[in-house]
C-alpha cells in the first residue's frame, strides 16, 4: 500500500486531471457561446455555432460535477473554506451555466429576431460570468484568501465578493476569457464549413496573439508578488501546526529548485504559437490543438507554482491550506484513489466515443434535416 504521503501526491494529479478535462472540453463551449453574437452573421449562422457544441455540452459538465465531489471527498476543508469564500462568485458562475441550457431549449421556441437575439446575448452572458470569475478564482490563490482558523478549527472568512477584484485576479480572468476565446473558434472552426470555418479559424491568430501578451503580463506580475513558502513540516488534518513564511518571489520557488518546470511555460508560448499559425494556415485542427496546449500546460504551470499549496490565506499565513494538512484520512484517499484509476478511464473513455460518433460538421442541411437540433 502507498504511504500516506504518496496518495496525497496522487490526488494533487487526480485533481489536475480532472481540472484540465474541465477546461479543455467545457472551455470551447463558453468560448462558442462568447464568440456566437459576433461569429454568426445570421439565425442560420448563429444556429450552426449552437449546434456545434449543442449536442455535448452537457456531458463536459460531467467533469465539473467529479471535480466539485473528488474536491468533497479527498480535500474537505480546502472545500468547506472555498465554499465561504468563494460562494457569490460561485452563485454567479451556477447562474451563467443555468443560461446555457434554457438558452438553447428557448431560444429556437419562437422565430421572432427579438427573441432570438435576446437568448444569442444571454447565452453570451452565459459563457462570459463562468470563464471571467473561473480565472479570478484562480488568481487569487496566489493572492490569498482573507480566511482563518481559530484554535478551535473553526473557520472565518473577512472579505467580501468585491475583495476578490485583485489586478492579478482581474489579469487572470481576463486570460481565462481570452483561452476560452481561442479555445471556442478552433472548435467553431473544426465544426464547421466554408466561411464559417475561414471566419472562425482567422479569430485563431489575435486571439492567440492576445493569451500569449496575457499570460506574459501574468508571469511578469507573479514574479513580483510576495508569496507563501512552507518551511516547517505540516501535519495532516492541523493546518496551525505548521510554519509558513512570506517570500518576496514565494510563488517561484518551486522553479528554482526544478528547472524543468521551465518547460511548462514554453509549452504554454508553443501553443499560442500553433494556435496562430493554425489561425494563418485557417487550419482548425492546428488552431484547436494549439489552444489545448496552452490551456493544459497554463493550468499545469499555475499548479507548479502553488505546490503545495492549495488554498492560501493572506491574512494568516499559517492557516494556509497544503497538500499535506488539509487531506481525508488515508484509508479514505485509498478508497477514493481506487474510484478513480477505474472512473477516470471510463469517463475518457465514452468522452472520445461521444466526440467519434457525432464528429463531422454541422451543415445548414443537417439543420433543417434533423429535427433534434437546436
Amino acid at each position: 500500500m502507498p504511504d500516506y504521503a504518496t496518495v496525497q501526491v496522487i490526488w494533487w494529479g487526480i485533481m489536475a486531471v480532472l481540472v484540465i478535462g474541465y477546461v479543455l472540453t467545457d472551455g470551447w463551449d463558453l468560448g462558442a457561446t462568447m464568440l456566437l453574437p459576433w461569429l454568426g452573421r445570421n439565425d442560420e449562422e448563429r444556429r450552426l455555432v449552437i449546434n456545434a457544441v449543442g449536442p455535448t455540452w452537457e456531458g463536459n459538465q460531467v467533469w465539473l460535477v467529479t471535480l466539485g465531489g473528488a474536491a468533497f471527498a479527498a480535500w474537505p476543508m480546502v472545500y468547506a473554506a472555498a465554499f465561504s469564500g468563494f460562494y457569490a462568485a460561485m452563485m454567479l458562475i451556477l447562474f451563467g451555466l443555468f443560461l446555457r441550457p434554457v438558452g438553447f431549449d428557448y431560444r429556437s421556441k419562437l422565430e421572432s429576431p427579438r427573441w432570438r437575439t435576446a437568448w444569442d446575448w444571454a447565452l453570451f452572458i452565459g459563457g462570459l460570468v463562468p470563464s471571467l470569475l473561473l480565472g479570478i478564482a484562480l488568481g487569487n490563490l496566489f493572492v490569498g484568501l482573507p480566511f482563518r482558523f481559530d484554535a478551535d478549527m473553526r473557520i472565518s472568512y473577512a472579505g467580501t465578493f468585491f475583495d476578490l477584484l485583485h489586478p492579478f485576479a482581474l489579469l487572470c480572468g481576463a486570460a481565462s476569457v481570452a483561452i476560452c476565446l481561442m479555445h471556442g473558434a478552433g472548435f467553431v472552426a473544426l465544426k464547421t464549413e466554408g466561411q464559417m470555418r475561414a471566419r472562425a479559424a482567422r479569430l485563431a491568430l489575435p486571439l492567440s496573439l492576445v493569451v500569449a501578451v496575457l499570460l506574459a503580463l501574468g508571469g511578469a506580475m507573479l514574479s513580483g508578488m510576495e508569496g507563501w513558502v512552507l518551511v516547517g513540516a505540516a501535519k495532516s488534518g492541523v493546518p496551525l501546526a505548521k510554519t509558513v513564511a512570506r517570500d518576496a518571489s514565494g510563488w517561484l520557488v518551486n522553479y528554482r529548485h526544478w528547472p524543468a518546470l521551465w518547460l511548462l511555460p514554453a509549452a504554454a508560448a508553443a501553443g499560442c504559437a500553433v494556435s496562430a499559425f493554425g489561425g494563418v494556415r485557417r487550419s482548425a485542427c492546428l488552431a484547436l490543438a494549439g489552444s489545448s496546449l496552452t490551456i493544459a500546460a497554463s493550468l499545469l504551470m499555475a499548479g507548479a507554482a502553488l505546490f503545495p499549496f492549495v488554498l492560501p490565506s493572506r491574512i494568516d499565513p499559517v492557516s494556509s491550506l497544503t497538500l499535506w494538512d488539509a487531506t481525508s484520512s488515508h484509508l479514505t484517499l485509498m478508497v477514493g484513489a481506487g474510484v478513480a484509476m477505474v472512473m477516470l478511464p471510463v469517463i475518457l473513455l465514452y468522452t472520445r466515443w461521444v466526440y467519434a460518433v457525432l464528429k463531422g460538421p454541422v451543415t445548414p442541411a443537417r439543420l433543417k434535416n434533423d429535427t433534434f437540433t437546436y
